[in-house]
């Protein structure tokens, strides 16, 4: 329940890179890393229900953790896999469908700030979301 609420991007590290790692060109990059996104959290259970805006697109998502779903990212990488609970870290494990590479994500609320955190490819990037 910790993850829920409404959460504003403050600050980004290492997000271009990790951008290039996925293979997202330098303009969509560019763009990517000032997209004002807004991420709101409801939980359920193990039920999910997330709501992302952005300057490029709003979307929902809906997952139960441990069952796998199917995801597209912004600029359009299609991905599947699941969101699992590890302590009080939600940790999601996704597979690209283009090249069958994984992608960890992990999102924790460390203070007062929702931190994701990105791995691919020996890649890691970190994203600060304060309350909105």
């Amino acid at each position: 329940m910790a993850f829920d609420g409404t959460w504003k991007v403050d600050r980004n590290e290492n997000y271009e890179k990790f951008m290039e790692a996925m293979g997202i060109g330098m303009m969509k990059r560019k763009l990517g890393a000032h997209d004002n996104l807004k991420i709101t959290i409801q939980q359920d259970g193990n039920k999910f229900l997330i709501k992302e805006a952005s300057n490029f697109r709003n979307i929902e998502i809906e997952f139960t953790l441990g069952v796998n779903f199917e995801y597209s990212l912004a600029d359009g990488t299609e991905l599947s896999g699941a969101w699992a609970l590890e302590g009080n870290k939600l940790v999601g494990t996704f597979t690209r469908k283009d090249n069958g590479k994984v992608l960890k994500a992990y999102r924790e609320i460390v203070g007062d700030e929702l931190v994701q955190t990105y791995v691919y490819e020996g890649v890691e990037s970190k994203r600060f979301f304060k309350r909105g």
